[in-house]
């Protein structure tokens, strides 16, 4: 079963920052996953939350907040003293630190709370300038988003996010479309599951921390799940 590291090394490091990112690209797994936000003045910036009060000494909305304020703001000392500096990295610092490295680059596009016009895009000239295409998936909560990368980039792999226990999951993933499955991986282990595999549509469960529900999960037929501790599971 493959290994993605979730928000990078996020279980010892602060998440999605460089030094989560740098510990990741040092291990033999498949990938990292990283969340992508849009800045008041349009830069990409990796951090999960809408918010950066909880991973941040500050208080906002990352859209409401100009890419050299977020920059001020100390996104590693939440985790622990040893950490103080560390920032909110821009995507391109992030994609940067994988340039040698052969990991698949899951980035989640987090526009399914306020939509941020034109991320997707910003994204893609960033990928396509590093040669990233064929290194990709875009996931996403945002099924809409993910419309619009299907039928505006259709050489870039896709990945339906969900939370929920779907009906017919492999007929609503056509309708995007989206070829991969990206779901809480007690979901895996249901008929939602089961149909996916059936379907011969890929299966990659978020987030599994503990080793029981990870062989669970192997001997369902998952190709692969998102850790915090991707050090763990090797």
């Amino acid at each position: 079963m493959k290994i993605f590291a979730h928000r990078g090394c996020s279980g010892v490091y602060p998440e999605n920052t460089l030094a989560a990112f740098e510990a990741a690209s040092k291990l033999p797994i498949e990938g990292i996953e990283l969340d992508v936000h849009l800045s008041k003045d349009g830069e990409l910036v990796v951090i999960h939350d809408e918010l950066v009060d909880r991973t941040t000494n500050g208080k906002g909305f990352v859209k409401d907040m100009t890419s050299e304020e977020l920059r001020q703001l100390d996104a590693g000392s939440w985790k622990a003293a040893d950490f103080n500096g560390e920032r909110i990295p821009f995507l391109h610092e992030v994609l940067t630190i994988f340039v040698e490295t052969d990991h698949v680059l899951n980035i989640e596009l987090k526009s399914d709370i306020f939509p941020y016009p034109g991320m997707a895009d910003r994204v893609m000239e960033l990928v396509q300038k590093l040669g990233f295409e064929e290194r990709v998936i875009l996931s996403s909560f945002d099924h809409e988003v993910l419309r619009y990368v299907s039928e505006t980039y259709p050489q870039i792999h896709t990945a339906c996010l969900t939370m929920e226990v779907m009906v017919d999951f492999p007929a609503y993933l056509k309708t995007i479309p989206a070829p991969d499955a990206h779901v809480l991986f007690p979901t895996a282990l249901r008929q939602m599951g089961q149909e996916l595999r059936a379907a011969g549509i890929p299966i990659r469960a978020f987030t599994v921390n503990d080793k029981v529900y990870a062989d669970m999960l192997e001997k369902a037929g998952v190709e692969a799940i998102f850790t915090d501790f991707p050090e763990k599971f090797l």
